[in-house]
């Protein structure tokens, strides 16, 4: 069995969005910064660009990928990214945690909608063998993950700027964690701290 892996971008002040997110919305006012080391610099939802991730940001996010089998993600970040298009985009299967399992989408789009925390990481763990398990966004999601002491690895990349409102990735967290700084990358766009969960 591989480990739990979650990872979120924040702001400077802890925020993974910016104000107003949601469906239609995406990252909220001004969340998109969040982003650009993602999309390899700067961009918005209506403009046309041709970027790319590169440099450090590629290198953290291909070993922080390499070893993934399965994903969990909450509903609100399945929403927000439209679904991708109704597609899976990643590398293995993805569970949506949502109470509204009967809008389960046809099972080739790689998606699948389950009601609990624990039935989407057992079920993710299940199906990425000897892989890792990466819990994505939204905040919320990751915060159960870590409450219910289910995540082995906690990766956050902060972008280098303050939004001053949106959702906040540890609001309303009451839990005492230790955490083992891993390894820290740095580039132009973000700064990539990965974290050991000490139990």
């Amino acid at each position: 069995m591989g480990k739990v892996v979650a990872s979120i971008t924040t702001s400077v002040d802890g925020y993974v969005t910016g104000p107003d997110d949601g469906p239609g919305q995406g990252l909220g006012r001004g969340g998109e910064r969040l982003h650009y080391w993602v999309m390899g610099g700067p961009w918005t939802y209506d403009g046309e660009h041709d970027l790319a991730m590169h440099g450090p940001d590629q290198e953290f996010f291909d070993e922080l990928t390499a070893g993934l089998g399965a994903g969990v993600v909450g509903r609100g970040m399945y929403d927000a990214a439209g679904a991708w298009g109704g597609t899976n985009p990643f590398g293995g299967p993805l569970f949506v945690l949502t109470h509204r399992v009967e809008d389960q989408p046809a099972a080739e789009s790689g998606f699948t909608f389950v009601p609990s925390l624990d039935e989407a990481l057992d079920r993710a763990v299940a199906a990425a063998g000897d892989g890792d398990v990466s819990v994505g966004g939204g905040a919320s999601t990751i915060r159960q993950a870590l409450a219910a002491g289910r995540v082995d690895e906690l990766v956050i990349s902060t972008a280098p700027v303050v939004l001053g409102g949106g959702k906040r990735l540890f609001e309303g967290f009451e839990h005492d964690l230790d955490l083992e700084v891993l390894t820290t990358v740095g580039s132009p766009y973000a700064t990539h701290v990965r974290y050991a969960v000490v139990r």
